[in-house]
């Protein structure tokens, strides 16, 4: 039996900040209140100059496991996770077999229980080929499906505009898409190749995987949501101009929410020059006044939730040329520090980061008893001290990969504690005990 009573904190939940005490037994939240008294039995944690988050969830990771372990798995991904403050994950079906039926979506679960440190839950992958068993899929099975409007690797790029509309018109969970126009794509890569050959610069992948190919596929992807009145997703928005299709407001109610990455917000194109291909992703990281767009689009509920897309490869694998070194950055470790930054700088504040990834994932995917800190929920807790700085080196990366597009930058704040369902998972310099993590549960 975990028996916890974490006194002195700084409670930030449900767009409040308040001092109170919070009582763990077991895996839940007993009770959060003002002078609570230990226990016998209950270890006590001085939180006094801390903040007490809900445990944090990331929406949107690839984790690698099954088929390309060798970047990382379901023990050392989560691992990193739980050490940047990260207690559950959403993790996507493009891995080697896709997520594309019941058996391979099972086959994770499997992997994921008693390895996985933090809590889990797995994007079903959509595909030219698997509309009936999207049909059928148990909504309770996966926080959704996930559609590749643009390119990808294997089987997972969904260009028949029969299956499309399949898809919105049939799918009972949120539609969690990936917008880029593969064509549009296609043209520019054939343009920079005739030029460079094989010296494309990497600067010039904000042009190659353009503004225009993020804004025709996220217009397409909005027009058939509206169409059909499905629940869509559109994940990682890179630019100023998509942003304009997405209404501002709580998440609460909205049948169509978008969704950026820490990334965006902390990178702009002028970062090439010193990051290279480190920082190469899909859709790329474009222009300072991309960024700043993103900054308010948060500030002002535009955009409902903020992840990580957390994408791990080798360095030897990141260092090829620009064409041949692959596009993903490895962040979930670093994602906390990193998006309170947003809030030490004044770009929105911290109630307002908690909705984006606390509260936000949790009502957009009907994730049940997390996400929030209250009576009865689960144990998941994310304890910041917002001034004991985070130093980002090679040597503190627990990822499978070995290093951080964030490496030389130090951080204003640091994760002091992370719980997850009651138990102490790391207590701000070490993992602790076995791993906790759980089959997230969707209450639909």
């Amino acid at each position: 039996m975990s028996a916890w009573l974490i006194t002195n904190a700084t409670l930030v939940n449900e767009g409040r900040r308040f001092e109170a005490d919070l009582r763990v037994r077991d895996d839940r939240i007993e009770q959060i209140g003002g002078g609570l008294s230990a226990r016998p039995g209950e270890r006590v944690y001085d939180a006094s100059g801390l903040w007490l988050l809900p445990g944090v969830i990331d929406a949107q990771v690839h984790f690698r496991e099954p088929g390309m372990e060798h970047k990382g798995d379901l023990a050392t991904e989560p691992a990193a996770a739980v050490a940047g403050g990260v207690t559950s994950y959403l993790e996507m079906p493009n891995t080697r077999p896709p997520t594309l039926d019941d058996d391979a979506l099972e086959d994770k679960y499997r992997r994921a229980a008693g390895r996985s440190r933090a809590n889990f839950g797995f994007y079903y992958g959509a595909s030219n080929d698997n509309l009936e068993a999207i049909k059928r899929l148990d909504p309770r099975a996966t926080p959704g499906v996930k559609v590749f409007m643009g390119a990808s690797t294997g089987n997972m790029l969904v260009d028949d505009p029969a299956i499309l509309e399949g898809i919105f018109r049939e799918c009972r969970v949120p539609i969690i898409t990936h917008c880029e126009d593969t064509p549009m794509i296609d043209a520019e890569m054939a343009k920079a190749r005739a030029k460079y050959g094989e010296d494309i610069p990497v600067e010039l992948h904000a042009e190659i995987r353009s503004r225009a190919a993020c804004l025709k596929s996220t217009e397409l992807a909005l027009s058939l949501a509206r169409r059909f009145g499905s629940r869509l997703h559109v994940l990682h928005i890179s630019t100023a101009e998509e942003l304009a299709l997405f209404a501002p407001g709580p998440v609460e109610g909205k049948r169509i929410t978008a969704e950026t990455c820490v990334h965006f917000l902390r990178f702009a194109r002028e970062d090439y020059a010193t990051r290279g291909t480190l920082i190469k992703c899909n859709p790329s990281i474009k222009e300072a006044s991309d960024r700043a767009a993103l900054l308010r689009a948060v500030a002002e509920d535009r955009i409902d939730v903020l992840a990580t897309d957390h994408a791990p490869h080798t360095l030897d694998e990141k260092r090829q040329k620009y064409e041949k070194a692959p596009s993903g950055l490895p962040l979930v470790q670093d994602f906390v520090v990193a998006a309170l930054e947003c809030v030490h700088e004044g770009h929105f504040p911290l109630e307002q980061l908690v909705r984006k990834f606390c509260h936000a994932p949790a009502i957009r995917f009907d994730i049940a008893g997390r996400g929030f800190l209250r009576e009865g929920y689960h144990a998941d807790l994310t304890l910041i001290d917002p001034a004991g700085g985070t130093e980002v080196t090679r040597g503190r990366v627990l990822s499978k990969c070995g290093w951080s597009p964030f490496e030389g930058v130090r951080f204003r704040s640091r994760v002091a504690a992370t719980f997850v369902n009651g138990e102490l998972a790391f207590d701000g310099e070490t993992l602790l005990g076995a791993p906790q993590g759980r089959r997230l549960e969707f209450a639909r």
